[in-house]
């Protein structure tokens, strides 16, 4: 009889029975009767560690359902105990080995952007790319555009600083530079800002009204710049008392009127922030009190984001010595660009590396825009949210989901309304490994201890560095999903989502921590 066989058993009894570790002598005496055959029967050919296939079921089960009781425990003697939570965990073969309370509608937060993200893969492709285009109506005379230039939205979400380099003006002196390689220096007609790809309804459903003025829910068109906001900056120097500096990209601009009503306070006093947009106007009322030499930086949303566009192109263009007169004009038709002449264009990034915004660094933006996107190329009609979802769903299916467990409003997750299972959710992640795209889809997460939304958290952690998962968070959910790759080389696919919680949300978060590493340890 081979000996490994039986220790292999035994050391899983052992572990059942919650005994970690064995002293040498006690280990040697177990080892002399599993041999005899005092202890265990003799094993038959097949099953788990070679006995019984029965004899293996029980152990696997008795083993999970240490695991399981575990995390209830660890849950149970926190101060999160009077939340709702859900954790589901599969393995490499999809077996759901983990199951607490895994098939109960919970709100996921940015957990959505996981299914999101995985349809806009199947749906659009991960080389898929968008092209603003800048179209003439007219002629050039000398160096005179002699009639109007349309600038036509394509959906792009990247027009803004973190694919360029920092530089938010990247794509604007590109297509800059393109008119003046034409020869204009001059354009003496208007210039449109066209956002017919998308329909007109800035926000998806459900998201609440007091979040509008921040850069977490701005407003949603197919021409869009600096992901529709400014971005404010406070120096609190001067006396106590008095205002403190403020300047705001881009420009300083005038598209907005920024009422500084802010205060200095003394050292002592804790910064409390307060931004407030007037909705519909963009007017943007300033309100915080910050402590002398306090610096504070904000990315505050504008209304009429086509208007906000062209407006900033154009003092660009004028700053770059393309000169022109006219108005701007934000347009809203469909239209037809064959009949006009084509002066200039920019091509984004492919999809798989804008999709690295939507996961890894939850950005509710690029994720409303994408999917608004989907369903203007897929349809060939006006992008609305719902039309983009409904494909989403469509792909889910392809790959095998029950939707059923699943209910979208919007595709970001601040919809408080939004559904699903942390059975599904696992079931999304395991399902993705037999996808074409599942490199793709991976490369977009965050990675415990190293990049994005997880780059501060898990430190020191033995998951650190080998757990790459979507964060999720809007007020009383948290949340996290992903891969955890464990010491015995395989894989597990975990979805936590917690809910209803009152505590701080970093509480939640050394629960979630607990029960990761206690699955490192365990797996």
């Amino acid at each position: 009889m081979n000996p490994s066989v039986p220790v292999s058993f035994a050391a899983a009894v052992c572990k059942t029975a919650g005994v970690r570790f064995l002293q040498p002598v006690l280990r040697l005496s177990l080892l002399l009767l599993l041999v005899c055959g005092i202890l265990v029967p003799q094993p038959v050919y097949g099953g788990f560690g070679g006995v019984s296939n029965a004899a293996a079921e029980r152990v696997k089960a008795s083993e999970l359902a240490s695991v399981a009781e575990r995390i209830e425990a660890l849950i149970s003697q926190s101060v999160t105990a009077d939340a709702v939570w859900a954790v589901s965990v599969r393995s490499e073969a999809g077996e759901e080995l983990v199951r607490l309370n895994s098939n109960t509608p919970m709100r996921m937060a940015s957990n959505s952007k996981l299914f999101v993200t995985a349809g806009l893969l199947h749906g659009l492709g991960p080389t898929f790319r968008f092209r603003t285009t800048i179209y003439g109506d007219g002629e050039l005379v000398g160096d005179v555009w002699e009639g109007d230039i349309h600038i036509a939205g394509a959906g792009d979400p990247s027009i803004d600083k973190y694919h360029y380099d920092d530089d938010a003006m990247h794509v604007f002196d590109a297509l800059i530079r393109q008119l003046q390689e034409r020869g204009i220096t001059h354009i003496s007609g208007d210039i449109f800002g066209n956002e017919g790809l998308f329909d007109d309804v800035r926000y998806p459903r459900g998201w609440e009204w007091d979040d509008l003025s921040y850069y977490y829910a701005p407003e949603i068109s197919a021409l869009s710049f600096n992901r529709n906001c400014i971005d404010l900056t406070v120096r609190a120097v001067g006396p106590v008392g008095s205002e403190p500096q403020i300047t705001w990209f881009p420009f300083n601009t005038d598209y907005v009127n920024l009422v500084n009503e802010q205060l200095i306070t003394p050292r002592s006093v804790r910064f409390n922030e307060s931004y407030a947009r007037v909705l519909g106007t963009n007017t943007i009322m300033l309100r915080s009190t910050l402590p002398q030499g306090y610096l504070e930086k904000e990315s505050l949303t504008i209304t009429d984001p086509a208007l906000f566009f062209i407006d900033s192109f154009s003092k660009q263009a004028d700053f770059s010595g393309l000169s022109w007169i006219g108005e701007l004009i934000p347009d809203q038709r469909q239209r037809n660009w064959s009949g006009f002449e084509k002066l200039a264009s920019h091509e984004s990034e492919p999809l798989a590396v804008l999709l690295r915004r939507v996961n890894a660094e939850s950005d509710n933006f690029y994720t409303e825009m994408l999917t608004k996107s989907l369903a203007a190329y897929s349809l060939e009609a006006q992008g609305t949210t719902e039309a983009g979802l409904e494909l989403i769903f469509g792909e889910l299916s392809a790959l095998g989901l029950d939707t059923n467990q699943l209910r979208l409003r919007d595709a970001s997750g601040m919809a408080s309304a939004n559904l699903g299972t942390a059975s599904v959710i696992t079931a999304l992640l395991h399902a993705m490994q037999s996808s074409p795209h599942h490199t793709e889809w991976e490369n977009t997460f965050a990675r415990a201890g190293y990049s994005g939304t997880l780059e501060n958290r898990f430190i020191a952690s033995p998951v650190m560095g080998n757990m790459y998962a979507k964060t999720g968070f809007i007020t009383g959910v948290r949340t996290l999903s992903g891969y955890l790759d464990v010491p015995s080389g395989t894989r597990l696919y975990f979805s936590i989502l917690t809910n209803n919680f009152t505590s701080r949300v970093a509480t939640v978060d050394s629960v979630h921590e607990r029960i990761l590493n206690l699955l490192w340890q365990e797996f």
